[in-house]
C-alpha cells in the first residue's frame, strides 16, 4: 500500500491525499509535478527511475488506511542532479 506523503521532498509544498499535483518513483519518492517537470526533468534524483502520477486513495478508505504524516524534505542539488543526468 502506498504511503501517500504529505509533501513533495524537495520544496516542500504540501501535498495532501487528494491532490493531483503529487508525483511518486517506484520506491515511492514523492515530488510535485512542477519539480519533476521543471527541476528534475522527470528522473528521480534517489533512485534514477521516472515518475508517475500519484494515485489519489478514495476518502473511505484514507480512514482505514490514512496517508503518512512523516514529512521527507531533502532539498535536491540541483546543479549535481542535471549533471548526473546529463541535461
Amino acid at each position: 500500500m502506498l504511503a501517500l506523503r504529505p509533501s513533495c521532498e524537495h520544496c516542500n509544498v504540501l501535498l495532501p491525499p487528494e491532490s493531483g499535483e503529487a508525483m511518486i518513483c517506484s520506491f515511492e519518492c514523492t515530488f510535485c509535478v512542477t519539480c519533476v517537470t521543471e527541476l528534475l526533468k522527470e528522473v528521480c534524483p534517489n533512485c534514477g527511475g521516472g515518475f508517475e502520477k500519484r494515485p489519489v486513495r478514495p476518502k473511505e478508505l484514507l480512514i482505514k488506511y490514512p496517508a503518512s504524516t512523516t514529512v521527507v524534505h531533502k532539498p535536491v542539488a540541483i546543479v549535481a542532479h542535471l549533471k548526473t543526468i546529463k541535461a
